[in-house]
């Protein structure tokens, strides 16, 4: 790291558990987000002012009136413009010294794995059932740590799946049916800083895998309720005949 870094940063090279070799680690990292919603805004935030050194942001969405009640990367001069590039444009503001990559429209599965192999942990911060199941089946496939969160109403879920802890679920163990008619935030609402709330947490989890700190969520499902704010973790079993990591896929 350079002098400057080591200023920004010296706050978390304190921190006797990360120290100047797990910010060293963070800052040459290589992060995806994918969804510059509601989770993601407050995810991509704390990555990129945590020095995340390489963060690539994908949404083929537009910014929305509607998003800026709890999309804080996004702002009210941007309404209209894609979300990658407003998150972009917003990250650079606090951060410059970061390669920040935007990708405006949505890949194939080829592409997307591709994108997945060269990356350190990947964010699911989408907003549907089909989307999570399919970045899950690229991560395991690729060998790479996945923090996936969904939030609605005023409740939180989030688990982290790790391919390299054979013993340890994936996303399809817990949730082997997509839902068709699962609820969305446009119809039944959400609570501002509970998707705030979730997405930060991602971020949190993102960089203690990369770091290599602490005890991460694998293996558990975080639930949380903000109407009465509790955080309970279930310990969440790998299912041996799941069709993405099982043994006897």
């Amino acid at each position: 790291m350079q002098d400057q870094q080591l200023d920004r940063y010296s706050r978390h090279i304190l921190l006797p558990q990360l120290d100047y070799d797990g910010q060293d680690k963070i800052v040459n990292s290589s992060v995806l987000v994918l969804g510059a919603g509601g989770l993601g805004s407050s995810a991509i935030m704390y990555l990129a002012v945590s020095g995340v050194g390489h963060l690539t942001i994908l949404d083929p969405d537009h910014v929305e009136l509607s998003n800026l009640q709890r999309q804080i990367v996004h702002a009210e001069e941007r309404v209209g413009m894609n979300k990658a590039l407003s998150a972009k444009q917003q990250v650079m503001a606090v951060n410059s010294t970061l390669d920040v990559g935007a990708i405006e429209t949505l890949l194939d599965e080829t592409e997307l794995l591709e994108l997945i192999q060269t990356m350190d942990v990947v964010l699911d911060c989408t907003d549907n059932s089909k989307s999570r199941k399919l970045h899950n089946r690229l991560c395991v496939k690729a060998g790479k740590p996945l923090v996936s969160a969904a939030a609605i109403r005023f409740e939180g879920q989030m688990m982290v799946i790790d391919p390299k802890q054979a013993e340890k679920p994936c996303y399809e163990c817990v949730y082997p049916d997509v839902n068709e008619g699962e609820l969305s935030c446009s119809e039944s609402g959400i609570f501002a800083p509970v998707v705030g709330l979730m997405g930060v947490h991602q971020a949190l989890e993102a960089l203690k895998v990369i770091a290599g700190i602490g005890e991460t969520l694998t293996g558990k499902l975080m639930s949380f309720d903000g109407l009465s704010g509790t955080w309970r973790n279930f310990n969440v079993p790998k299912q041996k005949n799941c069709p993405i990591c099982g043994q006897e896929k």
